[in-house]
């Protein structure tokens, strides 16, 4: 509040010049006093006496410079004092400069005309409560040594650029009707709470050394707060921002309070430093809300905080514990590039379009959600340091190039996700989650997502170290899979879906077909659909279908999955899977593509028992009617014995007569007879026996090509039969 050394540079109106010496030649700043030679303050009494008698209310008033005892003071106002109102009214007043030695006290004047107070010094209190300034009020520059009063004061445009409050500031309930600026004004501890800003208010660059009182103030306008240094407690409360505000670049040494406020307008917090905690709980920003690059040294709290439009936190840093529980966004929220390093709470957050995390670092996060999305849910590239558990009920759910660092579980409804090039070096379980999410014994709203299937999906595993991945109720029927390592030690548990071959009769090529029952890869429907075969799902626009080369290797490594899990039975579809693709390989030679077409169609390779015994059974037929027509003699020979006498030995040696083959027309030899007959042989075959019955040169022949074939094929339907039922 002192100088070291006298400003050497004289003021631009007359001045007094009292007090003139070699070291001070300006001496005295105040204005001279018309018709006078002297300011008010050396005025003789007098002539003082004489000016101030000849003061009326509303009258203007120049006193630059002057130096202003507390009594001088008094005495001026009591001069312009209003009878009927009892209150000093100055038309335009103007004490730039000027040096209130003593209290200045102000309280309840009104100035009609601009109140300029520029650079003013005041060293004792400074009291303009209710003051009503009808027009501009310049305070830029001034100094208040001590407490200034402006509570419950009426101010049109008012200006306290550069302002320096080294006590108390009271601003409590004023009303700033038009533009206010505190641009680099510097506060020790500053009211405003209750106070109405109906204009831009500006404080720029403004430091607040002690606390800054906001709670319940109403910004109709933008607020300006960039770079603005808050070294105390910043309370805003209840505060009501109905234009933009504006803390970008803004420093908060201690605790921020925005609890309650409402951002009607955009809320700018980029790049602002919160070194305590920031607490915005319940508070509710109607517009973009930008915290990006913000660093949050402490706590920062958004319990149950509203957010209509965007939410930004792109890079934005949380040391300490970040609460969004029970948060609404109702915009696109963005935590890109996001750091936290304490625990991340957001149980019971819904997000009504997307949520992205992409890039962000969880250091210690051991829980995540439950949250509610209904758009997609984006942790691509996001990375966790340590084991966490992440429950999201989402629309869609991207973790592409996402990095687990310990172990995960990922208990999902309604996602359909996406893990290509997901990286993790311990076990990672996905799961759906079977009930609806809960927080604090309240159900997570997901109304959002009715009517969607709650069972979780996977889109892609591509790039994927399957070894220590387990799927649980999980729904893979258009999960893309080519490109997965050690896919033969994925973990399939519970009701894992894959898709299935199409039902009924379906045209490939020019002919129809009618396909197997069987679970199939999403890739090997998109193969078939690009080939011509209808009734399978074609590949995404923009891809490739994967040949079957490829695949083979994909099913091979499913089908050795669920057999080292001892489900053989499921284990089959994906054998059958991989010999079609073998079958179907152009890359194969002609011989083995020809032997498994043979395998397919006889059997289904050993998988499909009606195929097999609809071929034996036909096969059956065919021998059975081949017998009655050529295989059986035309009658049964009897066996002949002729003896011989020597000496007193008798032999009697039999002779098989040689069976002759049927004659006649071939509809006499189809009887009941021959037919049960021909049966007879024909099951012995099957069985691998000889049916011991004399047969004609043809039957002998067909009975012993039966006893391979059908044998083979009743062998073959065995094999299938087991397949299905091996545990």
């Amino acid at each position: 509040m002192t100088t070291t050394s006298p400003n050497l540079k004289p003021p631009p109106w007359p001045h007094c010049a009292v007090g003139a010496s070699p070291e001070d030649p300006v001496g005295c700043r105040g204005l001279v006093v018309d018709p006078y030679d002297a300011c008010l303050a050396h005025l003789r009494e007098a002539f003082r006496a004489t000016y101030l008698a000849g003061l009326a209310p509303d009258t203007e008033i120049n006193h630059s410079g002057t130096t202003f005892t507390g009594d001088l003071l008094h005495r001026l106002l009591h001069a312009l004092r209003d009878p009927n109102s009892g209150r000093p009214m100055v038309s335009h007043a103007r004490f730039e400069a000027a040096t209130f030695s003593g209290d200045a006290v102000f309280r309840g004047a009104k100035f009609a005309g601009s109140a300029d107070f520029r650079r003013a010094v005041f060293a004792g209190s400074a009291g303009f409560s209710r003051a009503v300034f009808s027009r501009a009020a310049d305070f830029g520059g001034a100094m208040f040594a001590h407490d200034a009063r402006f509570d419950k004061a009426m101010f049109t445009d008012a200006a306290f650029v550069g302002a320096v409050f080294s006590g108390d500031a009271w601003f409590g309930a004023a009303a700033f009707s038009h533009d206010v600026h505190f641009d680099h004004a510097a506060f020790t501890e500053a009211d405003f709470r209750g106070a109405v800003f109906s204009g831009s208010a500006g404080f720029g660059r403004t430091a607040f050394s002690g606390s800054a009182l906001f709670d319940g103030a109403e910004f109709s306008a933008a607020a300006n707060l960039r770079g603005a240094v808050f070294s105390g407690d910043a309370r805003f409360g209840g505060t009501r921002f109905d234009g933009d505000a504006r803390f970008g670049a803004a420093t908060f040494s201690r605790s921020a309070d925005f609890r309650r406020a409402a951002f009607s307008g955009d809320a700018w917090f980029d790049a602002v430093a919160f070194s305590g905690g920031a607490r915005f709980s319940a508070a509710t920003l109607a517009g973009s809300a930008r915290f990006d690059a913000t660093a949050f040294s402490g706590e920062a709290a958004f319990h149950r905080t509203a957010f209509s439009g965007d939410a930004v936190f792109r890079g934005a840093k949380f040391a300490g514990s970040a609460d969004f529980s029970g948060a609404v966004f109702c915009g696109v929220a963005t935590f890109r590039g996001a750091a936290f390093s304490g625990g991340a709470v957001f149980g019971a957050a819904t997000f009504s379009t997307s949520a992205s995390f992409s890039g962000t670092t969880f250091e210690t996060v051991s829980r995540l959600g439950p949250l509610a999305c209904q758009g997609e849910l984006d942790l691509s590239g996001a990375r966790f340091r340590s084991p966490v558990t992440i429950e999201a009920a989402t629309a869609l759910l991207s973790c592409v190039r996402t990095r687990w660092d310990s172990t995960a579980t990922l208990l999902l409804r309604y996602a359909t996700a996406d893990l290509t090039d997901a990286v993790f070096e311990y076990p990672l379980s996905v799961a759906t989650r079977p009930a609806a999410f809960t927080s604090d014994r309240h159900p997570v709203d997901e109304s959002a997502l009715t009517g969607l299937d709650p069972r979780a999906r996977i889109t892609s595993l591509s790039g994927v170290n399957a070894a220590h991945l387990s799927l649980t109720d999980v729904d893979l029927s258009g999960c893309r899979l080519t490109g997965t390592f050690h896919l033969d030690q994925l973990r399939l548990e519970g009701r894992c879906a894959f898709e299935a071959a199409p039902t009924g009769l379906h045209r490939r090529g020019a002919f129809p077909t009618r396909w197997t029952q069987r679970r199939t890869l999403a890739e090997e429907h998109h193969w078939r659909a690009a080939t011509g075969s209808t009734g399978w799902t074609p590949a995404p626009s923009g891809t490739s279908p994967q040949q079957p080369s490829s695949l083979a290797p994909v099913y091979r490594h499913l089908r050795k999955s669920l057999e080292d899990a001892r489900n053989e039975p499921d284990a089959a579809d994906f054998y059958y899977g991989e010999m079609e693709m073998r079958r179907h390989d152009g890359d194969r030679p002609r011989s083995e593509r020809a032997l498994l077409t043979l395998y397919w169609a006889v059997s289904g390779y050993g998988l499909r028992a009606s195929r097999a015994l609809a071929w034996l059974f036909g096969a059956m037929a065919v021998t059975v009617l081949i017998m009655m027509l050529w295989g059986i003699p035309e009658d049964a020979p009897r066996a002949m014995r002729t003896g011989h006498l020597t000496g007193q030995g008798i032999s009697l040696p039999t002779a098989n007569p040689t069976a002759v083959n049927p004659s006649g027309p071939l509809s006499s030899r189809l009887t009941s007879q021959r037919w049960e007959k021909s049966v007879r042989i024909v099951v012995n075959s099957v069985v691998f026996r000889s049916s011991g019955q004399n047969l004609t040169t043809t039957g002998t022949y067909v009975e012993m090509a039966s006893r391979l074939t059908e044998a083979a094929l009743l062998g073959l339907a065995v094999l299938a039969v087991r397949g299905r039922v091996k545990r």
